[in-house]
């Protein structure tokens, strides 16, 4: 086999890309370098066997000829030495570099051949990767949502500081399985949520209550297969205590203004039903002082009988128009359940004539053919039909016009149960589109708030109230609920 001399050997470095410097393992001075390296620092070979490092390196305390030659002094005894050292060019130029030094025997004398490559490069590529790091660690602390990453048992294999805050986790503290932190009872439903995490975007966000039972947590997730070191599902939560507190408390607060409206409507009723009360009862004391006279009289039993059964039917029918007041009025919890609009609406006409008797309104009810079964509370349901009933027979009594009519009805429309109160009042001149916002109305020393309850009641049983001028002059108020098709009524 034919040996290589020693000028191949300097054609093979020399082809390298990677800088090689070559130096006397004695007095560590420089005995060649390859091409690579000489462009690289911008001498020649003979322009750099006199240098020291001195000449070509940064003057600072960690690239210390001393330390360059420790590494090289390894190499003979330990093997090859990885180190990084900066190389100062000829211009001026400093190279970040990662050097290796290893030990050679050659047949003349030991050396210590030196590669190295620049990673200036890649150096201010790390330099950034950790200031974005520590930047978005910094983020991540100040946030109001926690970032976890979870395995395929739920436990939590990653949280950022945030997260541990959210979840009162001390720094040294094992945050194990994301269960561990909520409800024993809201367990089931997380790991369902859990289980079906999208691939494409966060989940839909679900509540649950914290272990302490005090806290709420919202949750989103997204499962997450790219890398070994991330893979599996990341979880986005924040703490929304407050805000579930505040809307249980606007809850609380729609209630009462609602039971408040009743009371209301009942009130300017009262009137009404005090007159159509004073009908029975007045015949009642007819009957029974008729009665009296003719047992008084030794008139016949019977005659005496039939005006107590006479007082005694009067009697039945004011204790209905009571009892139809009082299961109006009572005050009652939250029951919803499946109901049929028409019955509603039968209902409340007729404390819609009662009340539109004395003021000269003719009412008409215009019922579907058949039921109209929505989930509704009933009784609010009929508080909305109550109200525009009332709003419309103030406006047509503060009117002209000496046929006042009010019609009221329900009907199945594009999919949904339609209830319409329509008058042939003076109407409102303009701002139909804002008649349910509140602090708006059709009457003249009126505030709206009734209007406003309407429609609040409405929307909270997925509904959709709006008014409509009437041609010819007039207002028309209509409210849409979704049907419950499907469902047994109860």
């Amino acid at each position: 086999m034919t040996s290589l001399a020693e000028s191949d050997f300097h054609r093979l470095l020399d082809a390298l890309t990677l800088c090689v410097l070559l130096h006397d393992a004695q007095s560590k001075a420089i005995v060649w370098a390859n091409r690579a390296a000489c462009e690289a620092l911008g001498f020649s070979v003979d322009e750099l066997i006199p240098l020291k490092a001195v000449d070509m390196t940064r003057p600072e305390p960690k690239y210390d000829r001393a330390l360059a030659i420790a590494a090289m002094n390894r190499s003979a005894t330990e093997g090859p030495q990885v180190y990084e050292w900066c190389y100062r060019s000829r211009a001026g130029i400093d190279m970040l570099s990662e050097a290796i030094a290893t030990t050679v025997h050659l047949q003349e004398r030991d050396v210590v051949m030196v590669q190295f490559r620049d990673i200036s490069a890649e150096e201010g590529i790390k330099r950034k990767l950790r200031a974005h790091e520590a930047r978005l660690r910094e983020f991540m602390q100040d946030l109001s949502e926690g970032v976890a990453l979870l395995n395929d048992a739920a436990e939590i294999q990653y949280i950022s500081e945030s997260g541990r805050r959210l979840l009162g986790l001390a720094a040294h503290d094992a945050p194990g399985a994301i269960v561990n932190h909520t409800a024993s009872e809201e367990a089931p439903r997380l790991l369902q949520q859990l289980a079906h995490a999208p691939t494409d975007g966060p989940s839909s966000p679900s509540r649950y209550r914290s272990v302490d039972g005090e806290h709420w947590l919202r949750i989103t997730c997204r499962r997450i297969e790219r890398e070994e070191d991330l893979c599996g599902v990341l979880i986005h939560f924040r703490d929304v205590t407050d805000l579930v507190r505040t809307e249980a408390a606007r809850r609380e607060e729609a209630r009462m203004l609602e039971y408040a409206g009743r009371y209301n409507a009942m009130g300017e009723m009262a009137m009404a039903i005090a007159h159509e009360l004073s009908q029975p009862v007045a015949a009642i004391r007819n009957f029974v002082e008729g009665a009296i006279q003719r047992l008084s009289q030794a008139a016949p039993l019977e005659s005496a009988i039939w005006g107590l059964r006479a007082a005694d039917r009067q009697a039945e029918h004011a204790a209905t128009i009571i009892k139809s007041v009082r299961e109006y009025v009572a005050r009652r919890d939250p029951n919803i359940a499946v109901a049929d609009l028409c019955a509603i609406l039968s209902e409340a006409a007729w404390f819609v004539q009662v009340r539109a008797r004395d003021a000269g309104v003719s009412v008409h009810v215009e019922s579907s053919d058949g039921p109209l079964w929505v989930e509704c509370e009933r009784v609010l349901i009929g508080q909305v039909v109550l109200n525009l009933a009332f709003n419309a027979i103030d406006a047509l009594s503060s009117g002209p016009g000496p046929q006042k009519q009010l019609v009221i009805g329900a009907s199945r429309h594009e999919g949904r149960a339609l209830v319409f109160v329509r008058d042939n009042g003076p109407g409102i001149a303009q701002g139909h589109e804002r008649l349910f916002d509140g602090f708006s109305s059709s009457k003249e020393t009126g505030n709206g708030i009734g209007l406003s309850l309407c429609k609040s009641i409405v929307e909270r049983h997925g509904g959709e109230i709006r008014a409509f001028p009437v041609e010819g002059g007039g207002l028309e108020c209509r409210f849409w609920l979704p049907l419950a098709d499907g469902i047994s009524a109860s």
